[in-house]
């Protein structure tokens, strides 16, 4: 059902607001076919006299004390028979009823119009529907007017503009409607007529405004928002009339029928809503199944509305229709956010506020609408039964718990998630500063998961206990259960306890290269147990923080970077320490590498003298930003050309082999192996003689 309409949704959530109390009224009507049974007459003194002596007779009296007791199981199965009767018999009465009144709904129509219109010519008025359409008129006059007044009138929100054309103009007409209908004594059918009629359209006219509204910001499609003009009229049509017939003295089964035509005409909206839908907004079209199993749901909610089920009704409408009334509305707040204080990401604490806000009242307006129809009245339901009166109010406290808790959550995790989100001044800070907030950002998501967990466990406490649970033992097992998970899962212990040191003594932080063991890599995120280091080859390490041990740390405060180079013994040193000036002074002005040092780039002198040339060691001090590397090649580069144009080679190691050595040692290695050669001959010659 994730994938039912949501026009569905919201014309069964408007259908059932309004029509689902007929059927308390037509069930308690009276029956009028039923005759009444006459109470029966008393018997004669004779045989009164007569039983009163039988039951004076020891033998009777003895039989009626011992006779053994009736079958308990036998009467249950007897009262559970005809209470089954008792069902049987009111549904097939109500079904006979209602189709016996079927023929009488034209005449009941007829006589009821003729009624007021009678009434209406008595005390001088014209016909209802002229003063209707005279009140219509004037209304729709003034709503001109002042249209055409503040047509151009703007708001720094656009939701809040649309808004104002759509109900500014309504609100003007409603009041002008009201006024003429106070002002004017209307005779008593006539001022029922009129109330109704004024009440269905308003009404029907604030939905369709709605309906726009959402049509505007994306969560209603032109297909749902055209079925929706057609099922608002025929509801409105049918809340009308219904309303009208009840105060005009219309036969209740009569009006039984009516609000079942009018159900089933809506059901069949619904329905052909159903089947004809389009694709999804991820373009998936309706599968028949889907289509099936909505119809089938559609069929099951109107039943339940139809045999007098009102809570089970509201909350299969609840389950279904509930969460896209509040994806409507998280929508439409977030589009005033956006328009009114250009808050597209929903970031600030007022944007929480008005978007949670908006979802709390739905939700307590969902819930209060229940109550009602449920007719919860938690003193009668208290007398029945203490347990029962417990849970039912925890039920609905639990809610009101449930929103606190969730506007508690989302207002820390909006402030948490505001701090971790980087500044654009934040280049430009000074390093204390920008330590600051990398320990911020180290610290914060580990507060926040621990936040999220305190919060989830005082709501369930908090709803546990208004149910009328006892929590002190709960929480006593949750202790005891505690101390057994920390004893069993000692590793798990070691790694959480280690991860609090290390966050306690600031050993890393989020975006900071470490070392550990045979791991390194940046920093990327940790949670209680483990880190997660990304190598600069792309690998991910997760290490849980027991297993870390020495950090080694090269992104804090500043960092050293040396090299060598090796010239021959006969190049010019100071000659070279110019060019090692010059090359950090190019790098000091470069406007990427420039800002990352700390010390320029310069020469620190003869590291040694080796066997093919003099090394000569070059270092400079930089930023722990990970530029490091940066700028030791592009030293490189610059000291190779340097050298290339001041004629400096670098030190290649060389070997000289003088010729007539060569030719020497060459024959005396051939004489010898020669040699080696025949005295291994003669001793096999002796080993063959032997």
């Amino acid at each position: 059902m994730s994938k039912f309409p949501a026009f569905l949704l919201c014309s069964l959530f408007s259908l059932l607001l309004v029509l689902s109390t007929p059927h308390a009224i037509a069930q308690t009507a009276p029956a009028s076919n039923t005759p009444t049974q006459a109470a029966p007459a008393a018997p004669p003194t004779e045989k009164l006299a007569e039983l009163l002596k039988l039951l004076d007779d020891p033998d009777i009296r003895n039989w009626i004390q011992n006779r053994p007791p009736a079958s308990a199981t036998s009467e249950v199965a007897s009262e559970a028979t005809l209470e089954v009767e008792d069902i049987e018999a009111q549904a097939r009465s109500r079904f006979r009823a209602l189709r016996a009144a079927i023929p009488n709904v034209p005449s009941e129509i007829a006589a009821t119009a003729a009624k007021v219109r009678q009434q209406a010519g008595e005390d001088g008025f014209a016909p209802g529907i002229v003063l209707l359409l005279g009140i219509i008129a004037a209304g729709a006059v003034v709503e001109w007017l002042f249209r055409t007044r503040v047509r151009k009138a703007q708001f720094e929100s656009a939701i809040l503009t649309r808004a104002y054309a759509e109900f500014g103009p309504l609100l003007v007409f409603a009041f002008v409607a009201a006024l003429i209908f106070l002002v004017v004594e209307w005779p008593p059918h006539l001022r029922v007529v009129i109330l109704y009629a004024l009440l269905a359209m308003i009404g029907y006219r604030f939905a369709l405004g709605l309906c726009r509204l959402s049509l505007d910001v994306g969560g209603t499609s032109h297909f749902y928002y055209t079925r929706l003009r057609i099922f608002g009229a025929v509801l409105a049509f049918g809340i009308a009339f219904w309303a009208i017939c009840r105060p005009l003295g219309v036969n209740p089964d009569v009006r039984a029928v009516i609000t079942y035509a009018f159900s089933i005409v809506l059901l069949l909206l619904s329905m052909e809503t159903v089947w004809r839908r389009p694709l999804d907004r991820q373009g998936n079209p309706p599968t028949r199944a889907g289509n099936v199993l909505s119809t089938l749901y559609l069929v099951g909610l109107w039943l339940l509305w139809c045999v007098n089920l009102p809570g089970l009704f509201w909350l299969g409408i609840y389950a279904i229709a509930l969460p896209k009334i509040l994806a409507a509305t998280d929508r439409l707040t977030r589009a005033f956010a956006l328009t009114r204080w250009n808050e597209e990401k929903a970031s600030t604490l007022r944007t929480v506020l008005l978007v949670r806000g908006v979802r709390a009242v739905v939700i307590l307006i969902a819930v209060g609408w229940l109550a009602l129809v449920w007719r919860y009245n938690p003193n009668e339901i208290a007398k029945e039964s203490p347990l029962l009166q417990s849970i039912v109010s925890g039920l609905f406290k639990s809610v009101i718990i449930l929103l606190l808790a969730d506007l508690a959550w989302q207002i820390a995790k909006t402030t948490i998630d505001r701090k971790l989100t980087p500044d654009e001044g934040e280049a430009t800070m000074t390093p204390d500063e920008q330590a600051r907030r990398a320990r911020m950002r180290t610290l914060l998501p580990i507060f926040r998961n621990g936040l999220a967990v305190v919060v989830l466990c005082v709501a369930v406490m908090t709803i546990l206990a208004e149910m009328g649970v006892q929590i002190g033992p709960l929480i006593a097992g949750a202790g005891i259960f505690g101390v057994a998970i920390g004893f069993g899962s000692q590793t798990l212990v070691k790694d959480i306890v280690s991860g609090i040191f290390y966050l306690m003594d600031d050993a890393f932080r989020v975006g900071e290269w470490i070392e550990s063991g045979s791991y390194n890599g940046v920093v990327e995120s940790f949670s209680l147990r483990s880190i997660r280091l990304r190598h600069h080859r792309g690998a991910v390490f997760t290490v849980p923080f027991g297993s870390l041990g020495a950090i080694r740390n090269g992104s804090r405060d500043w960092t050293v970077d040396k090299f060598r180079i090796r010239v021959p013994f006969k190049t010019d040193i100071n000659k070279v320490g110019k060019i090692a000036k010059d090359i950090g002074k190019q790098l000091l002005e470069d406007p990427e590498l420039g800002p990352h040092f700390i010390k320029p780039l310069k020469m620190k002198g003869v590291e040694q003298i080796g066997e093919f040339g003099i090394e000569i060691s070059f270092g400079f001090t930089a930023r722990p930003t990970g530029e490091q590397t940066a700028i030791r090649r592009r030293a490189y580069t610059m000291i190779t050309q340097a050298f290339a144009e001041n004629d400096i080679s670098f030190a290649q190691p060389t070997f000289q082999v003088g010729g007539d050595e060569k030719e020497a040692a060459a024959a005396a290695a051939m004489h010898k192996h020669q040699a080696d050669l025949a005295a291994q001959q003669a001793a096999a010659e002796d080993g063959a003689k032997t």
